[in-house]
C-alpha cells in the first residue's frame, strides 16, 4: 500500500505538471482526490491493515493528499498567471499608433449659402428675425395688400390647413409681424421655409428656401434697394456681378421690379442658359406700398422703405453652377462631398 501511494504522488505530479487546462485540471483533481479516486479507493482498504501499520499509512494518505492539493493550487495560479498574461497581450493598445480620425461633417449648400447672406447683412445692420409657417390668411396675404379673391393670389396658392390658416408662401408675413412690433428705423431679412403647390422639376419645388428682406426709414429710395442687392451679389458672385431692375408687380410693392443678374455663364452675351437676354432672373423687389405701411401703423407720409424677396435655392444653384433644385434635397453623398 505504501508502494502504492508513491505511485499516485508521482503520477499525479508528472500529469498536473504537464496539465495547461484548467478544465483539465478539475478532471485529475476528481480522478486523484475525488470520492471514487485512486486515493480513496486505497484508502478504504486500510480496513484491512493491521493497529500498527493503520497510522503510519494514514499518515503517508494524509502527506500524499496534502502533496497533490498543493500542487494542484500552485498549476491553477499558473494557468490563471498564463491566461491574464496572453488576455493582457491581446488586450495591448499601441498607443504610438495614429490615431483613426473619424469623417468630418460639412455644411449642405443651402445652409452654407444662407450664412454667406447673414453675414453679409448683419455687416450692414440688418437683424435676422423669424416667424412662424403655419400662417393666418391675414398675415401671409391681406396685410400684404392681397384680399380674397386677388389674382396674385392663383400664383401664391398654397396649402390650407383651414379656411384662415396656411403654410406661409413667403417670408413676407414676417415683415408684417415685425412692422407691428417696432417703430422705424427698420432693416431686417427674414429667411426661412415657405410652401406652394408647385409641381416638382429641376427648378420647382412645393417646399424651399426663401429670404426676405425689409428696410423702412425716413427717405429710402429704389436706390437704396439697388445699392443693397448690388452689395450682395457682388459678395456672393464677385465683383464683377452687375443686376438690373426691370418693371414689374407686386400687390405689395409700388414701384415693383425684377432684379436680375447678369449671365455667368456668357458674361452678358446671351447664351443657352440665360435664353440669348444676357441676364437671369433672380428676385423680386419694390418699394414698400403705402397701404401696407399704414396697415402696420407706419405713416406712409414720413417713412418709406423698400423689399426683396430671393430663394436660396436659386442663389446656390447660381453660385455652385447646379443645374437641378432636387439634387438639394436627395441627400446623396456623391454630390454632397463637391461642397
Amino acid at each position: 500500500m505504501r508502494e502504492q501511494l508513491e505511485n499516485i504522488k508521482k503520477l499525479a505530479a508528472e500529469e498536473l505538471a504537464k496539465c495547461s487546462d484548467l478544465k483539465v485540471m478539475e478532471e485529475l483533481r476528481i480522478k486523484f482526490l475525488g470520492k471514487k479516486g485512486e486515493l480513496t479507493s486505497i484508502l478504504k482498504q486500510m480496513g484491512g491493515l493491521s493497529a500498527e501499520e493503520r497510522p503510519v499509512i494514514g499518515q503517508l494518505a494524509n502527506s500524499v493528499r496534502a502533496d497533490i492539493e498543493k500542487k494542484l493550487t500552485e498549476r491553477a495560479e499558473a494557468l490563471k498567471a498564463e491566461a491574464a498574461k496572453m488576455k493582457m497581450a491581446a488586450e495591448t493598445i499601441d498607443v504610438t499608433l495614429p490615431g483613426k480620425t473619424p469623417p468630418h461633417g460639412r455644411l449642405h449648400p443651402l445652409t452654407a449659402t444662407l450664412e454667406e447672406v447673414k453675414e453679409v447683412f448683419l455687416g450692414m445692420g440688418f437683424d435676422v428675425v423669424e416667424g412662424p409657417e403655419v400662417e393666418t390668411d391675414h398675415y401671409c396675404f391681406e396685410a400684404l395688400n392681397t384680399p380674397k379673391h386677388h389674382p396674385a393670389r392663383d400664383t401664391q396658392d398654397t396649402f390650407y390647413i383651414n379656411e384662415n390658416v396656411v403654410l406661409r408662401t413667403q417670408t413676407s408675413s414676417v415683415q408684417i409681424r415685425t412692422m407691428e412690433k417696432r417703430k422705424p428705423p427698420i432693416r431686417i431679412i427674414s429667411p426661412g421655409r415657405v410652401y406652394r403647390s408647385d409641381t416638382v422639376d429641376a427648378t420647382h419645388s412645393p417646399i424651399f428656401n426663401q429670404i426676405e428682406g425689409l428696410v423702412v426709414d425716413k427717405g429710402i429710395t429704389l436706390g437704396d434697394l439697388y445699392g443693397t442687392l448690388e452689395i450682395l451679389m457682388k459678395k456672393l458672385y464677385g465683383e464683377k456681378a452687375q443686376i438690373r431692375l426691370r418693371p414689374h408687380h407686386f400687390p405689395y410693392t409700388e414701384p415693383s421690379a425684377e432684379v436680375d443678374l447678369m449671365c455667368f455663364n456668357c458674361g452678358g452675351k446671351g447664351c443657352s442658359m440665360c435664353k440669348g437676354d444676357g441676364y437671369v432672373e433672380l428676385l423680386g423687389s419694390g418699394m414698400v406700398h403705402p397701404k401696407v405701411l399704414a396697415g402696420c401703423g407706419i405713416d406712409p407720409e414720413v417713412y418709406s422703405g423698400f423689399a426683396f424677396g430671393i430663394g436660396l435655392e436659386r442663389i446656390t444653384m447660381g453660385r455652385y453652377n447646379i443645374n437641378d433644385m432636387r439634387l438639394l434635397y436627395e441627400n446623396d453623398v456623391r454630390f454632397l462631398n463637391q461642397f
